[in-house]
């Protein structure tokens, strides 16, 4: 009921429901100053992480293997922009509020990663799948994934005082992109057997036949050391030159909306307001700098890949928001021993309020950017006009 309620106030403000179901997790959740209505669980966990795993398996669907291909130059050269701009401005942010060391690594980590979860539901939300540029957003989450999944044996090497091997680094890397090529080349061939098999089941069996490829995608992202968000991008992109695709999607969009609208509700229940006044000198620095890192490298990112300036722009305003990577590396850092404790202390509710600033502050850049673009690049006629 809360969460309709909050999706029905959304629509009446005209925003993305993604912030309004975060702020009515807040609300209602532990966080002091707020009446504690509904407690975090292991069932509202695993309804998130369902969310999760279907936003990322409905927009491998909108993504055939061949426009994933033709965009391997946007994944490379959008993601090292990306990774050069983010993590450089994270590397200063740490070492200007921390001093060098492994805690300003960490908080690095913690500025660089996009959310791929609330820029999936923005682009379902804002009818983004069918723009040119999506391509190149598609291509920096996928390339963020992967170098989170480097980065997270780094952290935990850095968190608990061990020392990081190359060599564990390259094997870690070398199975992270193994299964990625591994699942493309299946790929290939796997559409034709779903496209024998699909037509013969009935609305059950294919509901069920297409949640298990999207769970086992993810379970399986994991279990290769990468996340389960890019286990089920690629297990919808298996499905998504099939015949049955469409029917797919009609079948799991109230379930995938369901557990979306809870990921974020849930999301809100862990953000700890008590501790804003602590975290407020890290925030004061960190997003500024973290809204304007992603902007600058979206729209470098887009004009190095051929887009147009207002194209550009909306590639920046997509990438802006931060989410369940920031809360995951925040939550390792708390845990290391090894770490300062003041650190370990503040990283928690900085990491919750910056991922509510950035998600709040993304999906209305994101809302917004088309209009932005025609503000900053006015056409010819428009600057003449303009004159007059």
């Amino acid at each position: 009921m809360t969460l309709a309620a909050a999706s029905v106030l959304a629509g009446r403000l005209g925003l993305s429901a993604i912030p309004v179901f975060i702020v009515a997790g807040i609300i209602l959740g532990p966080s002091p100053g707020f009446p504690e209505i509904v407690e975090p669980s292991e069932g509202t966990e695993l309804l998130a992480r369902l969310g999760i795993v279907l936003l990322l398996f409905f927009l491998g669907l909108e993504f055939s293997l061949g426009r994933l291909t033709a965009a391997r130059r946007m994944v490379i050269v959008g993601g090292l922009v990306d990774l050069v701009i983010n993590g450089g401005l994270g590397i200063i942010v740490g070492v200007a509020l921390l001093g060098p060391g492994p805690e300003a690594i960490l908080l690095a980590g913690l500025i660089y990663i996009s959310s791929s979860g609330i820029v999936t539901r923005a682009l379902f939300d804002l009818r983004r799948l069918a723009d040119d540029e999506t391509d190149l957003v598609l291509g920096i989450l996928v390339f963020e994934d992967l170098a989170v999944a480097l980065f997270l044996g780094v952290a935990a090497a850095l968190a608990t005082g061990e020392s990081v091997g190359g060599l564990e680094v390259a094997a870690t890397a070398g199975l992270a992109l193994g299964f990625v090529v591994a699942f493309l080349l299946v790929g290939r061939w796997a559409h034709h057997l779903f496209d024998r098999i699909g037509p013969r089941l009935d609305r059950e069996q294919l509901l069920l036949g297409a949640l298990a490829i999207a769970i086992g995608g993810g379970a399986l992202g994991e279990a290769a050391g990468l996340s389960e968000a890019v286990g089920a991008l690629l297990a919808g992109i298996l499905l998504s030159g099939s015949e049955v695709r469409d029917q797919i999607e009609q079948n799991l969009l109230g379930l995938r909306d369901f557990a979306a609208a809870i990921f974020f509700f849930a999301f809100g229940l862990e953000v700890d307001l008590s501790q804003a006044g602590d975290a407020a000198p890290w925030l004061l620095l960190a997003v500024p700098v973290a809204v304007v890192g992603k902007l600058v490298a979206g729209y470098v990112a887009g004009r190095a890949t051929g887009f147009t300036k207002r194209q550009s722009v909306n590639v920046g305003s997509a990438i802006v928001a931060r989410g369940e990577f920031t809360i995951i590396l925040a939550n390792l850092a708390a845990a290391g021993v090894a770490l300062d404790a003041t650190f370990r202390e503040q990283v928690s509710p900085f990491a919750g309020l910056f991922v509510l600033v950035t998600a709040v502050v993304g999906v209305v850049f994101m809302r917004e950017s088309r209009r932005i673009g025609r503000l900053v690049f006015p056409t010819r006629a428009a600057r003449r006009e303009s004159r007059r």
